[in-house]
C-alpha cells in the first residue's frame, strides 16, 4: 500500500473517492448474496419472499407554522404557541398578564 502521508491533497480525496466506491459495490453484491439466500431458505420451506428495498429514507415533510403570538415590546419577536414559551412571554405571564393579551 502506498505511504499516504507522501500523497497530496487531491490524491488523498482520489483515495477516499475510490474506497468508498469500492465499499458500495462490496456492500451491494453482499447484500444481493444475502437476499438470495433469504429467498432460497424460504421456497425450501414452500414460502416466499417479498423483499422491499428504500433507495432513499423517507424525509418527513414538516409545515409551516404562522405565529400566534407577538411580543407588545418588540414586534419582531413571535411564538407559535407550540414547544418552549419564549422567555419575553414567560416574563409578562410572571407579570400577571394573559396570552390573550399577545394575540396575533
Amino acid at each position: 500500500m502506498n505511504d499516504l502521508n507522501n500523497l497530496s491533497v487531491s490524491e488523498l480525496q482520489e483515495v477516499i473517492n475510490n474506497a468508498a466506491a469500492a465499499l458500495k459495490i462490496k456492500q451491494d453484491s453482499e447484500r444481493k448474496e444475502v437476499y438470495a439466500k433469504i429467498k432460497e431458505l424460504a421456497a425450501s420451506v414452500g414460502a416466499t419472499v417479498d423483499i422491499y428495498v428504500a433507495d432513499k429514507k423517507e424525509t418527513r415533510k414538516t409545515v409551516k407554522v404562522e405565529a400566534k403570538y407577538r411580543n407588545p415590546n418588540d414586534a419582531n419577536l413571535t411564538w407559535t404557541g407550540r414547544g418552549l414559551t419564549p422567555k419575553w412571554m414567560r416574563a409578562l405571564l410572571d407579570e400577571g398578564r394573559e396570552k390573550t393579551d399577545f394575540l396575533i
